[in-house]
Parts: C-alpha cells; structure tokens; sequence
C-alpha cells in the first residue's frame, strides 16, 4: 500500500510545486505555446497519479478488482505490490478517488453542454441578425458573417461548420492589414482548438474550485491561448500592426483607463510593441521536453516495484 500513498503524494507535491514554478519563471510570456503545453502536461500528471492511486488502492481492498488489474502478472509481482496487506484506508481511498473522478467526468459533460447550448443560442441570434439572403442555403460554406453594429467586434464561433463574425464597426475601423491581423487571430484560435482547453479547465475549476492547480490553469489558459493568437496574427503582418488593431477593437470598452475592465488587454498591446526575445531551439525543446516527463513519473512510480520483482 506504500505505492497508492506516493502517488496522492507526488499529486500534491505536482500540484503546488508546479504551478508556482510556471509562475515565477519567465518564459510562459516569452513562449506561451510551450507554457500551454507544460500546464496541460502538469494537469495530466496529477489527474494520472489520481487514477493510479485509485486503481492500486481498489486492487488492495477488493479480491476481484485485483484479479482483473493483475490477472497477466505473476505472483511476484503481486507480491511486490503487497496488496495483502491492506488497511482500513484502502477501501475508502479507492472510493473518494472514484466518486472525484466521476464528479470530474460529470463537470466536463456540463461544460460542454453549457458550450453547446450558449453556441446553439449564438447561432441562433446570429440567424436573426444576419439571416439568410433569398436562396441562400444553410451550410459549412458561409464561414464569414458580417453584423451590424455600432461596437467594433471580431470572433471566431467554433462549432462542426466554424464562422468567423465580424461587425460593421469593426470593418470601418480596422485599416488594411489590421483585419487581416484579426482575422488571423481568430483563425489562430480555431486552429489550435483553443476552445477545448478552456472548456476542461473550465470544468475542472468548476468542479474543485478550492484545488488551486486547477484554478490556476484556467486562469493561465485564458491568458495564453490570447498571447499565443497574439504571436500567430504577428508572424503574419507584425506586431504592429497587430497591436493596432487590438486597440482599435477595445479602445472604447475602458480597457485603457486608470481602472481597465480587462487588465489583460494593455499588456496584451504592451507585449506586442516591446517583443520579448524568443528562446533559443534547444531551450525550447528542452522544456517541452521536461513538461512531458512531467506525466511519465507517476507511471514509472507505479511500475518501479513490479520492475524490481521481474529482476
């Protein structure tokens, strides 16, 4: 039972450790692609060492359970587990590990049924607003919707047949290659299905609000998705023109008063005018190098005894 209490061990020494790491350094700005990486890989590593705990500790209290997880192993192995020896916890960890896992499977499908539902409404304003010109069949074709409006606005509406909406306002504002840029931005974000990690981070929060590795990452996850779109739009028609361009749609919204509504926006713009230096290759690699290590050592915890039994 020694494996099952390292596990939940290393799931709290991962949870608070890591995100604190990622916060104090320095290069998630730098490198937000990497750093999206390393926050999923260090979520990963948590909920695996959650799931192994629950499995070992299950196989410990409960004959059949065993029989099915070590049923091609030898006996040694089983005894290099000493699942036999099982105390009073076993039981009751492999069922409050169970009954997190189902809570964390039930909060994901309510976040995409909200998802589903708040796009199904979207679309449906959307019809209402911009409906279809006579003869003009619905379909995956109409991928960019014009609305009227008197607010500058761009998004992208993710969904089986994706649409890029784009208000009036904005068309009148944006100048030249700055729509380009928005258009890029929000295509960046369709490409790298930005919406999925906001909706399991989402769940997650919602379901442990007071785990604060999940709060983190779907705090971090709003952020970097829009610098990673931010650095996608800039490659293709510069920082410039892209940082003029997040101005023009939010300058009226008081996002750069003394108390702006949305802190993120300014730094955002800040971050496009003065680029931080880009890390070199190898550091780069190295990093989503180690961020994918992160998940592998709750599995080698697991198998380092049955490893040691086979010699």
């Amino acid at each position: 039972m020694m494996v099952p209490a390292a596990l939940l061990l290393l799931a709290a020494l991962t949870a608070v450790v890591a995100p604190r790491f990622l916060h104090r350094a320095d290069w998630p700005d730098r490198e937000p692609v990497v750093a999206l990486w390393a926050w999923q890989c260090v979520v990963a590593a948590v909920l695996l060492c959650c799931a192994l705990s629950m499995t070992l500790s299950a196989a410990a209290a409960w004959q059949a359970v065993r029989g099915h997880v070590f049923a091609p192993a030898p006996s040694a192995v089983v005894d290099a587990y000493a699942l036999g020896v099982r105390g009073p916890w076993a039981a009751l960890t492999a069922v409050t590990l169970a009954c997190g896992g189902i809570w964390t499977g039930a909060m994901l499908v309510r976040e995409i049924v909200l998802a589903r539902a708040r796009r199904r409404r979207r679309r449906a304003e959307l019809l209402f607003r911009a409906p279809l010109l006579p003869g003009e069949e619905p379909g995956p074709e109409r991928r960019l919707v014009v609305l009227e409006g008197e607010r500058p606005d761009a998004w992208w509406l993710p969904g089986p047949s994706p649409r890029l909406v784009v208000t009036t306002a904005a068309l009148r504002r944006l100048k030249g290659r700055q729509l380009d840029a928005v258009i890029a931005h929000e295509q960046g974000h369709a490409r790298a299905r930005h919406d999925w990690l906001l909706h399991c981070s989402a769940a997650l929060a919602a379901g442990f609000p007071q785990v604060p590795v999940f709060a983190g990452f779907r705090d971090e996850m709003h952020r970097l998705v829009e610098l990673a779109a931010d650095d996608m739009a800039s490659r293709r028609f510069g920082r410039l023109t892209t940082a003029l361009a997040l101005v023009e749609l939010n300058e009226d919204r008081g996002v750069f008063g003394p108390t702006p509504t949305q802190a993120h926006v300014p730094e955002r713009v800040t971050r496009l005018l003065t680029p931080p230096d880009r890390l070199p290759p190898f550091r780069r690699l190295r990093l989503t190098a180690a961020a994918a290590l992160v998940p592998v050592v709750p599995v080698l915890v697991t198998f380092v005894p049955g490893l040691r039994a086979l010699g």
